[in-house]
């Protein structure tokens, strides 16, 4: 949704004017905190989203789970990538 803000130069206006003039019209017509607000926003994951993933992080799990009893894995590792 575009919200366009317009000034035009009056006759003897000088340009630092008119570049206040459309600071404050800006500010008044409150695009600003609007975009901020929206922008990390993030939407919320519909029910099959959520589910699938979810039922990939059981399976790491699981996979992780499988490979420390097999010997594979360090269980006193911390885990994650860690500092690069």
């Amino acid at each position: 949704m575009a919200t366009n803000v317009e000034v035009s130069r009056n006759g003897t206006e000088n340009p630092l004017g008119l570049l206040r003039r459309f600071t404050k019209r800006v500010q008044g017509s409150g695009i600003l905190p609007r975009v901020r607000g929206e922008r990390y926003h993030e939407r919320t994951l519909s029910h099959y989203k959520r589910k699938i993933k979810t039922l990939e992080s059981i399976k790491r799990r699981e996979d992780r789970n499988e490979q420390i009893k097999l010997g594979k894995i360090n269980p006193d590792l911390p885990r994650g990538r860690g500092k690069r």
